[in-house]
């Protein structure tokens, strides 16, 4: 699909600009020759600087295993992981670029937060890359300048689908729904018989907008994006007025006092059984699980309301990485982001992150990621919210979920929480050339 093309230089000093390194890569960019093996050739070596906001010991643990495995591809490359904690990170990379001393490869923050880097000529161009084809147009989107120019490749992705407790669902002789109707009958089954259906809280806003992305698509339509993008389609339209009135439409299925409830609530009432449903991100199940290790949990993505349709769980790229225009080692560095795009490097990061690869055919023995993981290649929508409304100051993603939280406090209608989020829009927003 197209992506739209908007002038986000604003975003330069926006908070979403991403990662920084600690440190100056050009001090590391030297090649030097390892000591060769008896009988072989010795090997320049060539030391890579990779920076993230992924600081935590599972990852220096996932970058040992990268850098043998690429090594087999690429023996002269030696990786060093600079992480920066998630909290320092925009702040610290910000310093960095400016004062020349960023790493070769850099973690970027996807769509809005890429764009600014792009724009503010802090990246290189990777148009052309081998490998890039394995992803889709969607995927690609997120680390895209506003001239159209590819400067990161996807990372992993996260999802947005139905959670459901197998023991609840078994107890009151339940199945998967099928369409949107079947759903709200699961619902009703499950509230005639004393169990709250969803875990549920509109406190923090962001969980709004998450909730939005996964089942809006179902309502506004396959090919709402597109016309949106090229501003034939607002966001006051009939058809997205449509996605607001199907969230309101499932308050009697919530917690009491829903609005007083965040994701740790949340996240408590459907690990400790006291709901059957909840529509959640799969980062969410480490920590449900850690809750309660004996709960059996299911996935179903969101129904379609017509029987003929095509359920969807609602996916966006979380993170890419690109390669800082300063570098001095920028043809290592293509060379690493072109392991980036292999069923090898997929496989890697879906096993230890146990979050969906973008890349196409790779798989875990985790049943339930094994699962999120094959409806995010077959039946992913984009987050609506984080793909196009992550602009503008404050956001229109913002201005959506603090219209939500209106919503759900009575103080505005679905036509009301539309008017907002477009009058939000129309601050910024630039439709692309038709």
């Amino acid at each position: 699909m197209k992506t739209k093309k908007v002038s986000l230089a604003v975003l330069a000093l926006a908070t979403t600009v991403v990662v920084s390194a600690c440190g100056n890569n050009n001090t590391n960019n030297s090649s030097s020759s390892a000591p060769a093996a008896s009988g072989s050739a010795a090997v320049d070596k060539v030391k890579v600087s990779v920076t993230s906001w992924r600081a935590g010991d599972s990852e220096v643990e996932l970058y040992k295993k990268i850098q043998e495995e690429l090594n087999k591809v690429a023996p002269e490359i030696e990786l060093e992981y600079k992480a920066v904690k998630a909290t320092e990170y925009n702040t610290s990379l910000s310093v960095a670029l400016k004062t020349d001393s960023a790493a070769d490869i850099i973690h970027l923050r996807p769509y809005a937060g890429t764009t600014a880097l792009a724009d503010a000529n802090y990246l290189e161009p990777i148009d052309g890359l081998e490998g890039l084809s394995v992803f889709t147009a969607d995927q690609l989107a997120a680390a895209q300048g506003s001239d159209g120019k590819q400067y990161g490749v996807p990372y992993m992705l996260s999802a947005t689908q139905i959670l459901y407790n197998k023991d609840i669902f078994e107890k009151n002789g339940l199945t998967v729904p099928k369409t949107w109707d079947e759903m709200i009958k699961v619902a009703d089954k499950l509230k005639e018989n004393k169990v709250t259906p969803f875990a549920f809280g509109s406190k923090e806003g962001w969980v709004l907008s998450l909730m939005h992305g996964a089942i809006a698509p179902q309502f506004y339509g396959a090919d709402f994006n597109e016309k949106f993008l090229k501003g034939e389609a607002k966001l006051n339209s009939p058809e997205f007025i449509k996605s607001i009135e199907a969230m309101n439409s499932l308050k009697p299925y919530f917690p009491n006092n829903f609005e007083g409830l965040g994701m740790e609530d949340i996240r408590t009432m459907f690990a400790t059984g006291q709901t059957g449903m909840v529509i959640d991100g799969h980062f969410e199940i480490a920590s449900i699980q850690a809750l309660n290790p004996d709960i059996k949990i299911g996935m179903f993505p969101v129904p379609p309301v017509d029987a003929n349709g095509k359920a969807s769980i609602s996916t966006w790229v979380d993170g890419s990485f690109g390669i800082n225009k300063n570098s001095k080692n920028k043809e290592a560095a293509k060379k690493v982001l072109q392991f980036m795009t292999t069923e090898t490097y997929g496989s890697l990061i879906l096993n230890s992150t146990k979050s969906p690869s973008p890349i196409p055919g790779v798989s875990t023995d985790d049943e339930l990621v094994n699962e999120i993981a094959q409806y995010s290649a077959t039946n992913a929508v984009p987050y609506f919210a984080v793909t196009y409304l992550n602009s503008g100051s404050p956001t229109t993603k913002s201005a959506l979920e603090n219209a939500l939280q209106g919503m759900y406090l009575n103080a505005l209608t679905p036509e009301g929480v539309a008017e907002e989020v477009q009058k939000s829009l129309d601050t910024w927003f630039k439709p692309v050339s038709k």
